[in-house]
């Protein structure tokens, strides 16, 4: 008997306090069942977003790409011939003109050879002229006449000759420039081979660089454009002169050169450059900030605010920079364009604009 007591003071506790737990969480349980048709579902819709009002802008299709500084002109000197170098009259690192003297090969034996010629060229000239006097008396036949003055014209041909072997002993300047450091020293025996040094134009300087295939049928001869170079700040700018006549099936590049002034010399070839390219500039067009477009399903949309809701419009986009990207269709001037929230807007959904530039 005392058991069934035990068992049923127990039973009476526990339901008690079960009572007592529904009468506490009930009230908070049914202002959660109010709230979610209304409050909740209205909170769940309203998004606060921030937009900006599309008006006519000018936008410039503009990319980076890197380069690199070459001369304008660049030779290793050698000699046409060979020979023992006698005398060296460059000194290194300095600039040289077109024409100058640079280094010299021994030439006595051609120069004592042009001077025997010429000794015979006065002799055979005066035979010439007798033999013509004498035919014009005919005294002389016509082949005697023709015989000297084939003499004379073979010595003067060997004379030609040696001294254009005399002039190949000569090293000049074949434009100017700053000529390098030199390779041999007076007394070395040079070959054609041989390297005396390297002779360099540095004004203009020429850019090389290449870009996206995409800009082949873009970039024009005459277009400008800014460089920098690692320690230097300043913006230098460059002209182009130069495209490639194919794009590079291995790299999808289209190689392009241009000249700089380089009249300062401050620029030396052989450096990087950082280019900045602008190939068209589109006026009085309209733009949206990147972050305000949604791609999906290979379907570029933006979202506009109209009567305080979210509607999405399908745009075929331009050009793009680094904040903005042209629109050519599905917006026009006037348009508010939602720019903030747009991954979690929904057609139709309702937004509170927090600000609209």
């Amino acid at each position: 008997m005392n058991k069934f007591i035990k068992w049923g003071i127990v039973a009476i506790i526990v339901a008690g306090l079960a009572v007592m737990g529904i009468r506490t969480f009930t009230p908070k349980v049914n202002e959660e069942i109010k709230k979610t048709p209304e409050a909740k579902a209205k909170q769940s819709r309203d998004l606060n977003v921030k937009a900006v009002v599309l008006s006519p802008t000018t936008i410039s299709d503009e990319f980076f790409v890197s380069g690199s500084i070459i001369p304008d002109e660049e030779v290793d000197l050698s000699f046409e011939t060979s020979g023992k170098i006698i005398d060296i009259f460059f000194k290194e690192g300095t600039r040289v003109s077109k024409g100058d003297l640079l280094a010299k090969i021994n030439d006595a034996p051609l120069q004592a050879e042009l001077k025997k010629l010429k000794a015979q060229l006065k002799l055979y000239t005066d035979r010439m002229y007798r033999q013509n006097a004498l035919l014009e008396k005919e005294a002389v036949s016509q082949e005697a006449f023709q015989e000297a003055e084939t003499n004379l014209a073979t010595l003067q041909a060997e004379i030609d000759k040696v001294e254009a072997n005399i002039e190949q002993t000569e090293l000049r300047a074949p434009f100017d420039g700053i000529i390098g450091l030199r390779q041999v020293s007076q007394g070395t025996y040079a070959s054609p081979t041989t390297t005396i040094a390297r002779l360099t134009k540095t004004n203009p300087l020429k850019v090389d660089f290449a870009v996206p295939e995409r800009y082949a049928g873009t970039l024009k001869s005459g277009t400008n454009f800014t460089f920098t170079v690692e320690g230097d700040l300043d913006e230098k700018k460059a002209k182009i002169y130069a495209l490639d006549s194919h794009v590079n099936s291995d790299t999808r590049t289209f190689s392009v050169r241009a000249l700089y002034d380089n009249s300062d010399g401050r620029l030396y070839p052989g450096r990087y450059v950082s280019i900045a390219l602008t190939t068209q500039t589109f006026e009085e067009t309209l733009a949206v900030p990147s972050q305000a477009i949604i791609s999906e399903m290979g379907i570029d949309k933006v979202f506009l605010y109209k009567s305080g809701k979210a509607v999405p419009v399908e745009i075929k986009k331009g050009v793009r920079t680094e904040s903005l990207v042209q629109v050519l269709e599905g917006i026009t001037p006037g348009d508010t364009v939602i720019t903030t929230g747009t991954m979690q807007l929904r057609t139709g959904q309702k937004v509170i604009l927090d600000s609209v530039n």
